[in-house]
């Protein structure tokens, strides 16, 4: 009881911190909408003439928002690390490693948490979509929230990880955008991975990236059999999953080192 207690714990307070913030609830439509509007209508004007680029009777609006929505997941899931490194500042993570449970809590508690708070802009980005017109059945909605669900666990895994070592917020940022812009734009969130004219290093550089599988995954749920998925359903799912469970070993034993 004492274990699961501290873990709700965690979980609520940095569901309560976001909840808070306001300014960032009301921005986290602003990105979204400058890609989905902006960058979709701009490169899909010039991509109109080209019949092959994406797949048939499929728009460019269309064909991101899954990325996006990935796109969305994977900032926010990596942001939340901050908090470990602003509780560091403010003596409040000293004060849980002491407490009467373990470390595995203590890390599935932020985990969980800040797995909450990602998914929430994650489903902010859905509606977004919805406004604008891409449609998607509720039974569709029934398989893409577990999905961003697993997605969301390994991406706050990884930021947790990498904060657990950094005794800065600038060194976090820094490692934060070398680690997110190569995640996002070698995913096919912004345009396919597979193809003749896409390069072998990009399509090899591709299949190690975890991320490439939860947005192919979103897109298989979302365009349905217009999607043209590079795997099936269930082989994305379970490397999803695998990432996941290696991440959160590697997180827990990340905080099992601290003192």
């Amino acid at each position: 009881m004492t274990e699961a207690r501290g873990i709700y714990t965690l979980w609520l307070r940095e569901v309560k911190r976001y909840l808070r913030d306001r300014v960032r609830i009301v921005s986290s439509f602003v990105q979204p909408l400058l890609w989905l509007l902006i960058f979709s209508s701009g490169i899909g004007s010039a991509l109109s003439v080209t019949s092959n680029f994406l797949p048939s009777g499929v728009e460019y609006q269309q064909y991101i928002f899954p990325g996006i929505v990935g796109q969305t997941l994977l900032f926010t899931s990596m942001f939340m690390g901050i908090s470990v490194i602003w509780d560091r500042e403010f003596g409040f993570l000293k004060e849980i490693m002491v407490a009467p449970i373990s470390r595995i809590s203590i890390f599935l508690g932020k985990m969980l948490g800040d797995c909450t708070d990602a998914l929430i802009q994650g489903v902010i980005v859905l509606i977004l979509g919805l406004l604008l017109g891409i449609r998607f059945d509720a039974f569709a909605l029934l398989e893409i929230l577990p999905i961003m669900v697993l997605i969301t666990f390994g991406l706050v895994s990884v930021g947790l990880i990498i904060a657990s070592f950094m005794e800065s917020l600038e060194s976090y940022g820094v490692i934060q955008s070398f680690v997110n812009l190569p995640l996002f734009f070698l995913s096919g969130a912004l345009f396919p991975v597979r193809g003749p004219n896409v390069p072998n290093w990009l399509q090899t550089a591709s299949n190690f990236n975890p991320l490439t599988y939860g947005v192919d995954a979103l897109r298989t749920v979302i365009l349905g059999s217009a999607a043209q998925p590079l795997y099936p359903l269930y082989h994305e799912l379970l490397v999803v999953l695998g990432f996941d469970v290696a991440m959160i070993v590697i997180g827990t034993l990340a905080f099992n080192r601290r003192r």
